[in-house]
């Protein structure tokens, strides 16, 4: 079969389940594993990814206001590669190309390939489209063992860090300038890992929060995981984009618990790696519980002050 993958978490799937030689263009975000990022790139974003979060913010919200798409598709050379299958999805326009962005390159194709869009709001729909990756393709049973091995290993942290006394109160940014609070999957994996998400959206979107009510929430855990970015520059950003007039006096503050994470490996991406960010996650809200089993260097506790 010949996949064009548009979404790096359909990358990492394909890879996982052992279609890697499969695939034939990927999008320019598509780095894990490594020989995904040697793959054609399908996929320019009309967004400099290099720019001040404020100026990605603005960027990013005059195309939406146009009406237009934030990415560019590469039409000639996803033509020529002729896939039978293209995994995208339709979840976040921001994040992701999505079946909308195809549209028009899909004209070319005599007979269109399939497009099989993953929009997951959930860790069980994230495994549930493991399991589709593999019903399209062919890899039925390497999905299901995957998914189901997942699926346990989410548990066992659960039923560990259900044996805690506390539940501490956690904030997760998924953007700092403005400040966005993480959605979707994101409360799921606070809670899996024995802690409240006590501003985000069980199965909702992201959105914007203020610097006041992220000081009203009270958090104990602080994790900064901005949504594309890897550990150096998160870490980075929070250093230069200070926490919220008042933050001084929260609990997360005072006992040195504010995280930097790398989201693209373990929060923002609905893939395989997310269960390895419920062990980061845990981790972080109960280290006397988790001392070790979360990814190496996948963290940062950062001073804002």
């Amino acid at each position: 079969m010949r996949i064009c993958s548009l979404l790096p978490s359909a990358t990492e799937i394909a890879y996982a389940i052992g279609l890697g030689d499969s695939i034939l263009g990927v999008s320019h975000e598509c780095d894990f594993p490594a020989a995904a990022a040697k793959k054609p790139s399908l996929l320019r974003p009309r967004v400099d990814p290099q720019a001040p979060p404020a100026e990605i913010d603005r960027q990013v919200s005059e195309i939406i206001a146009r009406g237009e798409s934030i990415y560019a598709v590469d039409a000639e050379l996803l033509a020529s590669l002729s896939p039978d299958l293209i995994l995208t999805q339709d979840l976040c326009h921001v994040c992701a190309a999505s079946p909308d962005d195809l549209a028009t390159a899909l004209t070319r194709f005599p007979k269109p390939p399939r497009v099989l869009s993953l929009t997951p709001r959930s860790l069980g729909e994230v495994w549930d489209d493991v399991r589709r990756v593999g019903e399209a393709t062919g890899h039925r049973r390497e999905a299901d063992a995957l998914a189901t091995t997942l699926e346990e290993r989410v548990s066992a942290i659960a039923a560990a860090a259900a044996r805690s006394d506390s539940c501490p109160r956690v904030v997760c940014l998924e953007w700092l300038d403005p400040y966005y609070v993480g959605g979707h999957w994101i409360p799921e994996m606070v809670s899996k890992a024995g802690g409240e998400d006590v501003l985000g959206g069980l199965r909702e979107p992201s959105f914007r929060v203020s610097g006041e009510q992220i000081v009203e929430a009270r958090p104990d855990v602080i994790v900064v995981m901005p949504c594309g970015y890897k550990l150096a520059r998160a870490a980075s950003e929070l250093r230069i984009e200070a926490l919220p007039c008042g933050s001084e006096t929260l609990p997360a503050i005072r006992e040195r618990r504010v995280f930097a994470v790398d989201a693209n490996a373990y929060f923002s991406r609905p893939g395989p790696r997310l269960a390895d960010g419920v062990a980061l996650l845990a981790h972080l809200i109960h280290p006397d519980l988790f001392p070790s089993g979360y990814p190496a260097d996948s963290f940062r506790r950062v001073f804002t002050r």
